[in-house]
């Protein structure tokens, strides 16, 4: 895998311009020029010429990054800054037994144990079969939940959904730095893809289709596409019926990368009135659920968030990101309910 060596060139190439400091989230509460990307490539360019050394102040301004991606969006010079801040992460992940411990628990207890006791409760779905086939790649919300809404939409397109075991996606330990444990999440996905011999992919996660099509980046493999299922809904212009009248509004995950998908879908399902709330587009803050030190930081932009969803007026926040429903769920105060879009819409639908 590529390392922090071999992003000097995009380093280099901020222009310190500031105009990232408008879109990052954390620097709209703190203010602090440390917090944002161009703070964070003035640290890296001194770590890459040997005039700092990787530290835990250092590590810590890494650590406040939300990996959004919206000031990547937002760079004159389209820097991947969260490939950057992931790469820096695995520097200081080499040589700290803390992370390393952390890594360990969350991979044995929370996506090992956690998930596998979750899926002993999960509801089975099996698919109809047609010639026509895609693998269902759901990552932990595989195990977390039922596929039956993904499964009944595909068979209702005449598509079969092969539903391999599939781990992880990787992600939570991409962002901590820990690519070998990434490595591993991306080897045993290529390995359950490949015993299908089905290359085409659908989600209807926004960070576990970003991921896997990140994997063509990180690693030498064969070609596959992945498509969220919202993408399919809209080429078959399917346009759901609700039971009754539901006003929602709509999370956007900064993974999702078609949200003029949703955004049809959400527009044109009978008896759905949308309401867009007030930045709708900004991180719900799911990365920095353990920064327990940056409490107060944290807090602050979780409950920017839930004004914007209270404001809208609307009692059911839709979202397509485990992550993001994890997180909105539980800073809503049971005030609203948030659910994944692709659920509401079969469960609700005629």
């Amino acid at each position: 895998m590529k390392t922090l060596e071999d992003c000097k060139e995009e380093i280099h190439s901020c222009s310190k311009c500031g105009l990232c400091q408008s879109v990052c989230p954390i620097y709209k509460i703190t203010g602090n020029d440390c917090t944002v990307s161009r703070g964070h490539f003035i640290m890296l360019r001194g770590l890459l010429k040997g005039e700092l050394k990787m530290s835990k102040v250092i590590n810590r301004y890494l650590e406040m990054c939300l990996k959004c991606g919206a000031c990547t969006k937002f760079c004159p010079s389209g820097i991947d800054v969260v490939d950057i801040v992931a790469l820096a992460k695995a520097e200081y992940f080499k040589s700290h037994f803390v992370e390393k411990f952390i890594s360990w628990i969350e991979k044995t207890f929370i996506f090992g144990m956690g998930l596998k006791i979750l899926s002993l409760f999960n509801q089975k779905c099996k698919s109809k079969t047609f010639d026509k086939k895609v693998i269902y790649f759901g990552g932990c919300g595989t195990k977390a939940r039922s596929i039956k809404s993904v499964v009944k939409f595909m068979n209702s397109l005449g598509i079969e959904v092969i539903t391999p075991d599939f781990d992880c996606c990787g992600l939570p330990f991409f962002v901590r730095g820990d690519m070998e444990s990434f490595e591993q999440y991306a080897k045993s996905f290529f390995s359950k893809m490949k015993a299908q011999g089905i290359t085409d992919i659908v989600t209807n996660c926004a960070s576990c289709e970003k991921t896997i099509k990140s994997y063509q980046k990180w690693f030498d493999t064969q070609d596959y596409s992945v498509k969220n299922i919202f993408a399919y809904l809209r080429e078959n212009n399917i346009k759901p019926v609700l039971k009754r009248k539901l006003k929602v509004t709509y999370h956007k995950p900064c993974n999702l990368a078609n949200f003029e998908d949703v955004e049809w879908i959400l527009n044109n399902t009978e008896n759905l009135e949308y309401v867009q709330m007030d930045n709708y587009d900004e991180c719900c803050g799911l990365n920095g659920l353990s920064k327990w030190q940056e409490f107060k930081t944290m807090l602050k932009l979780y409950f920017k968030k839930h004004k914007n969803i209270l404001k809208s007026g609307s009692k059911i926040v839709l979202t397509s990101c485990l992550g993001c429903e994890m997180i909105l769920s539980l800073f809503s105060l049971f005030q609203y309910k948030v659910q994944d879009f692709t659920d509401f819409l079969w469960k609700n639908s005629k």
